[in-house]
């Protein structure tokens, strides 16, 4: 169940107004510029946008593995289990982190260690969390290979001897092994073809029901948000511009950025010479524009877009940040969806 506000009634994650820095040569990168989110336990939620939107600084912002030199949560609280992240402390962290709290990377080839065992791998998870001693370790390590489809003999195997999709399965179980509570999966079937990427998708689908595991998916690909998520963020410029049901969203977008999205993805049903790209390039967060960011690339844009950043505002069950949802300029939007 959810508030008018969009928060979750009783929430096991809530990010609250979470800004993220990177500063490197004396530039300073705003990543992330104000997010507000709010999971229930067991609640999907895909958090979308184009490469730079800031998805994967957030996820790291969770898990508190921002660069230590280089990134930096000015602001914002990141509230799991009423605990904040932000000010736990290193030791609460290393407790949390693979425990109560996995991620799956996105990259399988370079996220196992190539001169360990798989077995040995996902058993000193088991093992840095006290969970069992070595010998019950690498025992419930087999266990997990079986439960993403890989036999227990393959324990003994060392990551090379294992095709990509085959990876990603042992990823999946190391990052489950703990059965957390949250799941961050980053982008976790870029690497795999077709066929490999609906397995492993159904398989953390399937996974997910039966251990109750809230889960964080981050992708650019809205399809694959569609086979897992019952909610979706809409990531542009460090900001969330619409949050929501996603067959909500999927139906009728509110958000010109999340049209442009939905008219740059082929569809079965409408026939089109080409697609349609959204112009322009994401802003430099570094020199984000004033006002709206999206403004230069928005075809409904007026000048006063320039001036005024739009405020999150409640409507129809979903928030979202546009100067037409705030009567300051007209809405158009549903002269394109009926």
């Amino acid at each position: 169940m959810e508030n008018q506000t969009g928060r979750a009634a009783t929430a096991q994650l809530s990010i609250r107004n979470l800004h993220v820095h990177y500063t490197t040569e004396g530039e300073v990168v705003r990543a992330v510029n104000g997010i507000n989110l709010a999971l229930a336990k067991g609640e999907s939620l895909g958090l979308v946008g184009e490469t730079g939107a800031g998805k994967t600084t957030t996820a790291f912002s969770i898990m508190r593995l921002l660069p230590k030199i280089t990134g930096d949560i000015a602001a914002g609280e990141i509230l799991f289990e009423g605990l904040d992240l932000v000010k736990a402390s290193e030791e609460e962290m290393r407790s949390i982190r693979g425990n109560r709290i996995s991620m799956i990377f996105q990259d399988p080839m370079t996220s196992l260690n190539p001169i360990f065992t798989v077995g040995e791998q996902i058993a000193e998870v088991y093992e840095i969390h006290g969970k069992a001693d070595h010998a019950a370790s690498l025992e419930k390590a087999g266990d997990m290979l079986e439960l993403v489809g890989i036999p227990r003999g393959r324990a003994q195997d060392y990551p090379h001897q294992f095709s990509g999709g085959m990876k990603q399965r042992v990823i999946i179980a190391t990052a489950l092994a703990c059965n957390p509570e949250l799941l961050l999966a980053d982008e976790p079937t870029t690497a795999l073809d077709v066929t490999i990427q609906a397995q492993v998708l159904r398989m953390i689908k399937d996974l997910r029901a039966r251990l109750g595991t809230t889960l964080i998916l981050i992708s650019h690909d809205l399809g694959v948000v569609a086979q897992i998520c019952e909610k979706v963020a809409i990531m542009y410029a460090g900001r969330i511009v619409e949050y929501g049901k996603f067959s909500d969203i999927i139906r009728r977008p509110f958000h010109p950025y999340t049209e442009g999205l939905f008219n740059s993805i082929p569809r079965m049903e409408v026939e089109s010479a080409r697609l349609t790209p959204i112009k322009g390039l994401m802003p430099d967060p570094s020199r984000l524009p004033p006002g709206c960011v999206f403004k230069p690339r928005c075809p409904y844009a007026r000048d006063v877009c320039a001036e005024r950043a739009p405020e999150p505002v409640e409507t129809e069950g979903r928030r979202v940040e546009c100067l037409m949802y705030e009567g300051v300029i007209e809405n158009k939007m549903g002269a394109n969806h009926g």
